[in-house]
């Protein structure tokens, strides 16, 4: 960043070229959802993986470059019975850079009491309250969260075969009665392309990961649309497109009595 294009190697040619085109697919989700607006207050949940580092990085130049004027801060919820582990060093210096504050938080899941919700489910529901708790604490009125278009299909997959129905993950999303609103800016990007943006930027990810992250249905679900990707190279492109492009006439519908 900074050189010259006549300084550039072909590869930095190319990595500036897709660096630019992650650039401008959020900006689109942003446009075509109605993410952000000028005076928001957003908190992102930061996690230290590739995929919340980019959305922190790629909300905090569009703020930079004034395309639209908000507040933005990075929250990290550190679950303490789990030996997942961020480099502390390297988020406090990535968020001083992009100047965003950041804000640590401890919690404890108890994942010893007995639940029929498995570990990775109870995981997610307290960390995520206590997203929405700093949130209102902060008087933000909006949080982001890192997921990406797979995140969606994973989540539609498992819906449809575990649970009979047909929901996914919203770009936006009211709560509480319209006092929070829940957005993901990296809607339209594919895990393969936040992957090969994490390398461009050299972004150092969690020293410890999580002993739980393989042995989800989630995994799964993303391994059948791994084989369904196969059959058809546009699989999750179109199956992402399905879902705004329901054919209600054409399913059958109970008569209601």
């Amino acid at each position: 960043m900074g050189k010259r294009k006549s300084e550039m190697s072909q590869q930095e040619i190319q990595d500036d070229i897709f660096q630019k085109k992650v650039f401008r697919r959020v900006g689109k989700a942003i446009s075509e959802y109605g993410l952000v607006k000028a005076g928001d207050r957003i908190v992102v949940g930061v996690s230290g993986g590739k995929d919340s580092l980019a959305l922190l990085e790629l909300l905090a130049l569009r703020r930079k470059y004034k395309l639209i004027d908000f507040d933005l801060y990075a929250v990290h919820i550190n679950v303490k019975e789990l030996p997942y582990m961020v480099d502390h060093d390297f988020l406090d210096a990535f968020c001083k850079e992009l100047e965003v504050p950041i804000i640590y938080r401890d919690i404890n899941v108890d994942f010893d009491r007995p639940s029929k919700k498995p570990a990775c489910f109870r995981c997610s529901w307290h960390r995520r309250k206590t997203l929405f708790q700093i949130t209102q604490e902060l008087g933000c009125n909006k949080l982001a969260l890192g997921h990406h278009m797979d995140d969606a299909l994973e989540t539609l997959m498992m819906n449809m075969l575990y649970h009979g129905s047909i929901c996914s993950m919203p770009a936006s999303l009211s709560m509480f009665d319209g006092a929070l609103e829940l957005i993901r800016p990296l809607i339209l990007l594919k895990d393969e392309e936040m992957k090969n943006y994490c390398r461009i930027r050299n972004f150092v990810l969690e020293k410890e990961n999580c002993p739980h992250e393989d042995a989800t249905r989630r995994k799964s679900s993303g391994d059948i649309l791994g084989q369904l990707e196969e059959l058809n190279p546009h699989v999750r492109s179109n199956l992402f497109r399905a879902m705004s492009n329901i054919h209600h006439e054409y399913l059958p519908q109970k008569i209601v009595k």
